[in-house]
């Protein structure tokens, strides 16, 4: 194999493939990017077995083949080249070595055969639709913060996404929860995706797509089975598997007859529960919400290092009571609502509370409340 190429084209999609690579790996294969040159192209894949990351890019194929090498390895020389050179791949007649040049400088990597390297092998897809990449976006910046990092309830480590009716027609919805707090966000269903079931995406491949998401007018096609999803985003082709489990009906989480109404400046509140929340320690991170009329007072007590307290206007004309949260579960939402007016819902100290962006529908957040 022999491949001439722009550096910034090379690093761009090396910096695509090689995040699925975990570092540390007990199959030396699962190490490596596979290369292959043949046409006008380079096309670069790596997997961890789950997740697998294929892009295709513009290249001078001299010599047509492929090779595996180090993914991290390559990365890391590639990125160090001088900017706007000329890198030239080529492969070795004993199939040892990989040779990287780049004006004065010279690599060789150790390589590994191409047959060696796993396909994740996608099957039939029942289900495509195409959304757009700022559509996408707005469904995991909603929901992504709220995904369980407890590995024993599996189920909960990713998105739950389906799409339902709900009597105004199809919708998309994305929901999360790590059993204390729980997101969901919905779009207009996609053409497509009538009928589909509802997947659970993993954790790692929710934050790999994120990261490929650049132009939010970008249309992407995404496929579906039981067990896989795809994503085609131009010329990068993302599969991975997904989480073997049942989400839990997470409708029965969220409060329907909350009576006690209260508006907040989305801002003004953040702000202040950030303030509050600078004396709470890393175990406790509670903070208390008293509510009366016109105001909340917001306090935070540390037997070891002292208290915070902060009063915020807010619309509420119900009884008063008090109630505790977890000041980053609280932070958490805040940074997810757009609108400048926040909307809680409440029912007592004991009961989950629904906060939402005012006047939409879109996006919604429960959150559980803490003793205080």
């Amino acid at each position: 194999m022999k491949v001439t190429l722009e550096r910034t084209e090379l690093l761009k999609s090396l910096t695509h493939v090689h995040r699925v690579v975990e570092r540390r790996n007990t199959i030396p294969i699962l190490s490596n990017v596979l290369l292959q040159a043949e046409g006008g192209n380079l096309k670069l894949k790596a997997t961890d077995l789950d997740l697998e990351v294929v892009e295709s890019i513009a290249a001078m194929v001299e010599t047509p083949g492929g090779t595996t090498v180090p993914a991290h390895m390559i990365y890391e020389i590639v990125r160090k080249l001088p900017d706007g050179s000329q890198v030239v791949l080529e492969t070795s007649g004993d199939d040892s070595t990989m040779e990287i040049r780049a004006g004065r400088s010279r690599f060789a990597l150790q390589i590994l055969p191409v047959t060696d390297f796993p396909d994740l092998t996608a099957g039939e897809f029942t289900h495509s639709f195409t959304m757009t990449a700022g559509g996408i976006r707005k469904l995991i910046n909603s929901t992504q913060f709220a995904i369980s990092t407890e590995e024993t309830r599996y189920y909960l480590n990713g998105i739950y996404m389906h799409s339902l009716d709900i009597g105004e027609g199809l919708r998309f919805r994305a929901v999360a929860t790590d059993g204390h707090r729980l997101a969901q966000a919905e779009l207009e269903a996609p053409e497509g995706s009538e009928g589909m079931p509802g997947i659970i995406v993993p954790r790692k491949t929710v934050g790999e797509i994120q990261k490929l998401l650049d132009d939010p007018e970008v249309e992407i096609k995404v496929e579906i089975s039981e067990t896989k999803i795809r994503f085609t985003i131009g010329d990068i082709i993302l599969t991975s598997k997904l989480i073997d489990g049942t989400f839990p009906d997470y409708e029965r989480v969220i409060p329907k007859g909350n009576d006690k109404e209260l508006r907040v400046d989305r801002d003004a509140f953040k702000e202040a529960v950030d303030r509050v929340s600078t004396i709470a320690s890393d175990r406790g991170r509670a903070v208390k919400m008293s509510l009366s009329e016109g105001k909340i007072v917001l306090t935070v007590t540390n037997p070891d290092s002292g208290s915070a307290t902060e009063e915020v206007a807010v619309e509420y004309d119900n009884e008063e009571f008090e109630i505790g949260f977890n000041s980053k579960y609280l932070l958490d939402i805040a940074a997810q609502l757009e609108a400048d007016s926040a909307l809680f819902t409440l029912a007592d100290s004991g009961s989950p509370t629904l906060v939402r962006d005012e006047g939409s529908d879109e996006a919604l957040y429960v959150l559980m409340p803490m003793r205080v």
